[in-house]
């Protein structure tokens, strides 16, 4: 069985983007990006939510040839292009780098996924982790969380129906006092 991890920036007051999908508060230090780029470097396989994939799907594909690029955000642009990715949504039609799309039951596809074999695997995107999470598929909750309150916006946890009881796995400071801290779900 695969293990299905679900990771983000959070604000202090628990959402990933405030209002309007502004991340402009999320701008990691370098340790930070090294620390998400790696993580995308163990990942076997990513599953992404439409607005998050269109967001990274804009941007990655070609950060690595802008005339700004550093060392770090062009080891980042190989490593997503490579890793393998499915989409879910059923608006768009076509996904390209590495991705393929699924357009129906996002809790099934997940389901089977994870009973497959093959390495770990994370779930990108608020909307999309909600589903999984409201169907108890999530086993692991990285929180990165920043020092800073935005208000509203798209939260990072969803209403649940029953209480989940986690085991704290590790904590790490970062710096601008980013504070990183990993659950898994007790089962």
């Amino acid at each position: 069985m695969r293990r299905l991890t679900f990771g983000m920036n959070v604000s202090v007051d628990g959402y990933v983007a405030a209002p309007g999908d502004d991340l402009g508060w999320s701008v990691p230090s370098d340790e930070l990006f090294q620390w998400w780029s790696d993580r995308v470097g163990a990942t076997s396989l990513a599953l992404y939510g439409r607005r998050l994939w269109e967001a990274m799907s804009s941007h990655w594909p070609t950060a690595d040839r802008q005339p700004d690029a550093t060392p770090a955000s062009i080891e980042y642009a190989r490593r997503w292009r490579d890793m393998p990715k499915v989409v879910f949504s059923s608006t768009i039609t076509t996904v390209d780098w590495n991705a393929r799309l699924v357009t129906g039951d996002a809790v099934a596809e997940i389901t089977r996924l994870k009973a497959g074999d093959g390495g770990p695997m994370d779930i990108a995107g608020a909307t999309l982790a909600a589903a999984a999470m409201k169907a108890g598929l999530i086993d692991e909750y990285v929180v990165v969380t920043h020092p800073v309150l935005v208000g509203g916006g798209m939260p990072f946890f969803t209403a649940l129906d029953d209480w989940v009881n986690l085991t704290l796995l590790e904590t790490r400071t970062f710096p601008d006092g980013v504070i990183l801290t990993r659950y898994e779900t007790r089962r």
